[in-house]
């Protein structure tokens, strides 16, 4: 895993460079393809290194809204703005 200004990327076996969307929960983060943004994935880290677990357009698209509503109700407004536009980006 690296990261780039505040972008991450992190390289899957399969499918190549994957683009950091957000943090889900405190070891997990969302993943889409680098490019065509098409293939979700959930990425989890614990000792024993990265599990990646395919995730539909549709569970990724709710997993981001959870994490915007979670940004907004604590006031973290800097943030919510990255997270909205990428959101933006990705699903309209």
């Amino acid at each position: 895993m690296y990261s780039e200004n505040s972008e991450t990327y992190i390289n899957h076996p399969t499918w190549g460079l994957l683009y950091r969307i957000c943090m889900v929960d405190e070891n997990q983060e969302l993943f889409t393809t680098l490019y065509a943004q098409r293939l979700f994935f959930l990425v989890t880290s614990d000792a024993k290194g990265l599990k990646f677990q395919s995730i539909g357009r549709t569970e990724a698209r709710m997993l981001l809204e959870t994490r915007l509503r979670n940004l907004r109700r604590s006031g973290q407004s800097q943030e919510y703005d990255q997270l909205h536009s990428v959101f933006q980006r990705t699903f309209q």
